[in-house]
């Protein structure tokens, strides 16, 4: 008569085997391969501590077998249908859950792309976050969906509304560097909008990311079209970690978790069972391909838009002994409130009315005529986004915006400039005499202010952005 416990022992044995063997020949293929990556795929429930600990058992496994950068789905965390239920359980970024995977990135000396966090925003919202912890354990950097999924299919039997209980994002975030490469963000859904992987590659992104949690009913018919054709459109990698399987008697998931190469072709991918497969990340091939096809300078942006370099771009730190060059002036570093790729806005020297700054063009040039149209979308957008903080900060919905573009207009600095400058009821008896007052700005009774005056006022309008 057979004994089950120990045909349960040699059944255990022979898979710890099996196991350790898989994990030595995976080293020995790998070793030579500084860019190899995981993508893991779960199946979610509402159990926040076995969601944990089946993650952990996959990240821990994926950097047995060498794995630099480890990534998990959409909603890793939880899948939660009641909306109430949902809500309780989210967390926010230092809560105790984050703090775990903090610490396990950390100890392991691995990086984690974590897609999908239910985060705390307000009582009745949270925001879908994609984070990037590095090997140090800290937070690199954190996205929030922008584009959510609220559609209705009948013949699929799918319904969803997630602006319902989401909060949208509203940001483009340049591309995260991390050692397998610059890590463009994006979630689920984002996929759909090659707007977005466009914007994401030309800002330098070489791997995109899509974790998801996609609907069974979509999936056959659009999860690797669609992630190829990212990849191929963007002449990068696509990395999309993925749930799979029934987590509710409601929701499943298509699983299927891949990796495309830039060239369109599938190189890694999951089936529809929980686990994690392992893929070699090359940026030799990505410079190869685009130096073979260079898409980029075939675009037509003289004919339809491009995304705005500002859109991807987080106000960027200026340390106060920076120098910009500003037609024959310089404007310090202290003054610089808000930075994109194209442009800068400052603090005055001599203003016309409190709260008078400037945006200019990084690059040198006297008319707008001498910008290029990335240039003038990039400082309109400036603009428009410090004119908004200006009146909030000086308590008015006015502001006169001006240009004075050439020297009979003005211009006595020749490096174009926009004037922002506030304005109330009564600040002049007649109003086009600010006009006047700053055609003689040189002139004009107010006092040059001093460095600290400038940096007080920067630093104030900085917290802002």
């Amino acid at each position: 008569m057979v004994n089950p416990t120990a045909t349960y022992l040699i059944k255990r044995h022979c898979c710890q085997m099996l196991i350790k063997r898989l994990y030595s020949v995976f080293k020995n293929t790998f070793s030579d391969m500084d860019n190899l990556i995981a993508v893991c795929q779960i199946t979610s429930t509402a159990n926040k501590e076995k969601n944990y600990q089946m993650c952990k058992t996959l990240i821990t496994n994926a950097h047995k077998c060498g794995a630099k950068m480890i990534f998990l789905p959409e909603s890793f965390d939880y899948i939660e249908e009641d909306k109430a239920k949902s809500l309780e359980m989210a967390e926010s970024l230092d809560g105790s859950l984050i703090n775990s995977y903090k610490s396990l990135a950390k100890s392991l000396n691995i990086w984690l792309s974590l897609g999908g966090f239910h985060e705390k925003f307000s009582e009745t919202k949270l925001r879908n976050t994609h984070l990037v912890i590095n090997n140090k354990g800290e937070i690199a950097e954190t996205y929030h969906k922008i584009h959510l999924y609220d559609v209705q299919i009948p013949s699929k039997n799918i319904q969803a509304l997630e602006s319902s209980v989401i909060e949208a994002g509203n940001e483009i975030l340049p591309p995260v560097k991390t050692p397998i490469g610059n890590v463009g963000l994006a979630i689920c859904y984002d996929m759909r909008f090659s707007q977005m992987a466009i914007a994401l590659a030309e800002n330098g992104a070489e791997i995109l990311t899509y974790p998801s949690a996609f609907f069974f009913g979509t999936g056959a018919y659009h999860w690797e079209i669609l992630l190829r054709a990212r990849a191929i459109e963007t002449q990068s990698y696509v990395i999309a970690a993925a749930q799979t399987g029934n987590h509710t008697s409601t929701r499943k998931s298509w699983g299927h978790s891949l990796v495309v190469d830039p060239l369109g072709t599938v190189i890694a991918q999951c089936s529809d069972e929980p686990g994690f497969v392992l893929a070699p990340i090359d940026l030799s091939l990505i410079k190869s391909i685009r130096q073979s096809m260079p898409i980029e300078c075939h675009r037509r942006y003289d004919i339809y838009p491009r995304m705005m370099s500002s859109t991807l771009c987080k106000n960027k730190s200026v340390e106060d002994s920076y120098e910009f060059k500003f037609g024959s002036s310089i404007v310090k570093g202290l003054q610089v409130f808000y930075k994109t790729q194209l442009c800068l806005a400052f603090t005055n020297i001599k203003c016309v009315l409190p709260g008078h700054v400037l945006v200019a063009p990084l690059r040198a040039v006297e008319k707008m005529t001498d910008l290029s149209n990335d240039e003038v979308g990039d400082l309109f957008l400036t603009v428009q986004k410090v004119q908004k903080t200006i009146e909030q900060v000086h308590n008015t919905n006015s502001s006169s915006i001006v240009i004075q573009d050439g020297q009979h207009a003005g211009q006595t600095i020749k490096h174009v400039h926009v004037h922002i400058i506030p304005r109330k009821a009564g600040d002049f008896l007649v109003n086009d005499d600010i006009y006047r007052k700053l055609q003689n700005e040189k002139d004009c009774t107010n006092p040059r202010r001093s460095d600290d005056e400038m940096a007080h006022e920067a630093n104030l309008l900085k917290s802002f952005f």
